[in-house]
């Protein structure tokens, strides 16, 4: 059985905080659905109708396009322990590079991890629960670090000159690239 929300209350947000794991689903009008899961500690609640999360650079940049194309969003969390819960925020979010306003405010809520490149503000207009009773039970082993390692290995110029040259999605939609590097 599922139940809406208009905002995140604090058993939503506590929820949340323990959580290892999200998923980000966006499209465009055309083209892909793109659906990717995220780890790290990279997700943070900002209101009751405002969440954010810090962006890695990896094989592409599909919610970034997707955001600027359409807006729409969808962030789900499953509880993978007892009780079975899903829980999907569903909103309009943009993305905010560190050569944008907003970075600073937004950035000050996160520890800066290397390779980061956007963060992406969400409006929330609904919250939804249900049930996850077809939800395996599983038991986190470990975050892995390659990601992060990847990006802190990197040669500074060649990971910005890398990543300005990535300016459309797989179905050739416009994105915008960071300016700067963060290696840890």
């Amino acid at each position: 059985m599922s139940e809406f929300f208009e905002t995140l209350n604090d058993d939503h947000i506590a929820f949340i905080a323990n959580q290892p794991m999200f998923f980000v689903a966006t499209a465009a009008a055309d083209g892909r659905i793109n659906l990717s899961p995220k780890g790290y500690d990279a997700f943070r609640v900002l209101g009751p109708n405002r969440v954010a999360y810090l962006d890695l650079g990896g094989s592409g940049n599909e919610t970034h396009a997707h955001l600027v194309a359409d807006g729409r969003i969808t962030i789900m969390f499953n509880n993978f322990a007892n009780p079975a819960l899903i829980m999907r925020l569903y909103g309009t979010g943009k993305p905010v590079l560190p050569q944008d306003a907003d970075w600073d405010e937004l950035a000050a809520h996160f520890d800066i991890l290397p390779g980061t490149r956007q963060i992406f503000d969400i409006v929330v207009d609904n919250v939804q629960t249900s049930c996850g009773w077809g939800v395996p039970q599983m038991e986190l082993k470990a975050e892995r670090g390659t990601l992060v390692k990847y990006h802190r290995q990197a040669d500074p110029e060649v990971w910005i000159e890398k990543t300005a040259g990535r300016l459309k999605s797989i179905d050739g939609l416009p994105t915008r690239a960071t300016d700067r590097y963060f290696g840890g």
